[in-house]
């Protein structure tokens, strides 16, 4: 058997392999004899048909099963003595099977590149200072006060205005098209929010209870009738009530409904607290992102095809959760599965060179994790519940899997921590960020 290893790339390699003549008769006639043992042709009982027949007869399943034993017995030995680690199943090219012609064939797949890491300490990156903000608390409070509002009816005579939330009876009918008419449907409107199509909120404005009107506005793109899309559409709407919004005083007794505050002060400081931590947190992961890019840019590498497109799969299967914990799809962020790959490509590159980078540092600094390392890190997961952090223990003691997922995390952040360490880090104002 001749083998020929090749580099494609520092990503690829292919193996090719010629098995000789005599090797590739040998498995031919053993599969024409195994196929003649089970054969059921008519006229003939098992086994007794004549070889010629069988030959004839069953040629493609021979070929199926001589080459799928030939790839088995000789790909994985010759990859094993060339010591060559595919990353994924090999894209396999052969020749015709025939007997008396030796059979020849070439395996493609990707392999782990030789990462070397050239620069990894200096590393230029910047970091956003913490400012606070106490008009972001504005904002928070002002949201805890719009959700904790009532809506309180209004009396016959009242007339809408912006920020009245309305119920209606509606029906559409395409202009031009009488037939497509909605039917009566009823929604409740909050006026002056632009939540539906443009021009149907300001139609409201002025009507009272119990008063009709009929208007016409031009159907949105997005609507639920493609054909309809860019047409006239004839409203009916018909007011059944108007209601105003209240909204609770921010004092004391605001804060009291939220638990374990007496006084609007006590609120104002417990978020300001947690803002900061938020805000805190947000800027660190900045900063391991920006290292991680830094990181990267001194040491580039190419990466294979395969951990890309698992990384996108990782990645699509995280939004897909993520959405459906918020009810809703792919379909109303107006993407697909092709179209996420397109549109997230190169942030998966960059995450799988990423990770093999901080893999290297962590073989070339001997990153370790110790039980202590281990345990703080189950007491992060638990938040400070004690009967939480028992079974945490017990899962990873007893999941050798999911605690070897645990410690490949610990020793990434670890990393990323002597990355930082070792860095120009500079801070820097938000707008200077975003001109850097």
């Amino acid at each position: 058997m001749q083998v020929h290893v090749e580099d494609i790339s520092s990503v690829q390699k292919k193996i090719t392999i010629e098995i000789p003549v005599e090797r590739v008769n040998e498995e031919i006639e053993k599969a024409y004899s195994a196929i003649q043992k089970k054969a059921k042709i008519q006229g003939f009982r098992p086994g007794k048909a004549p070889m010629q027949l069988i030959k004839r007869t069953y040629s493609d399943a021979m070929r199926d099963d001589v080459m799928r034993r030939l790839y088995q017995d000789t790909l994985y030995k010759a990859m094993d003595e060339h010591k060559v680690e595919p990353l994924d199943s090999p894209t396999i090219e052969s020749d015709i099977l025939e007997a008396g012609v030796p059979f020849k064939y070439s395996a493609l797949f990707d392999v782990m590149p030789q990462i070397l890491l050239n620069e990894y300490t200096g590393l230029i990156v910047n970091k956003e200072k913490y400012v606070a903000n106490p008009e972001s608390i504005d904002g928070e409070l002002k949201r805890m006060q719009e959700n904790m509002a009532q809506l309180i009816p209004l009396d016959e005579d009242a007339a809408i205005e912006n920020g009245h939330t309305v119920s209606v009876d509606y029906s559409v009918a395409v202009e031009g098209s009488p037939e497509e008419n909605s039917g009566a449907q009823t929604a409740e409107v909050e006026v002056g929010t632009g939540k539906l199509i443009p021009g149907f909120e300001e139609q409201l404005i002025g009507l009272k209870a119990s008063e009709s009107k009929e208007f016409t506005l031009e159907l949105p793109a997005n609507g639920d009738d493609a054909e309809a899309t860019g047409k006239k559409g004839i409203f009916s709407v018909t007011v059944k009530e108007i209601k105003r919004k209240e909204l609770p005083e921010l004092d004391d007794e605001f804060a009291q409904q939220f638990g374990e505050y007496n006084t609007m002060a006590d609120l104002r400081e417990k978020m300001t607290e947690y803002h900061e931590k938020h805000e805190q947190e947000r800027i660190e992961n900045e900063l391991k992102e920006r290292v991680i890019q830094a990181l990267i840019k001194k040491n580039p590498l190419d990466v294979p095809e395969s951990m890309v497109k698992r990384q996108l799969d990782h990645m699509f299967e995280n939004l897909k959760n993520r959405l459906k914990s918020q009810q809703m799809t792919l379909d109303m962020m107006g993407l697909d599965a092709e179209g996420f790959r397109a549109r997230f490509r190169d942030d998966a590159i960059d995450k799988v060179k990423g990770g093999l980078l901080l893999m290297a540092l962590v073989e070339k600094e001997n990153i370790s994790v110790s039980d202590d390392d281990l345990a703080s890190h189950y007491e992060k997961i638990a938040a400070g519940n004690a009967e939480m952090l028992d079974r945490i223990k017990e899962y990873y003691s007893s999941n050798q899997n999911a605690k070897h997922s645990i410690i490949s995390e610990i020793k990434e952040d670890k990393a990323i921590s002597y990355l930082i360490d070792h860095a120009v880090v500079t801070d820097v104002t938000a707008e200077q960020l975003k001109t850097a």
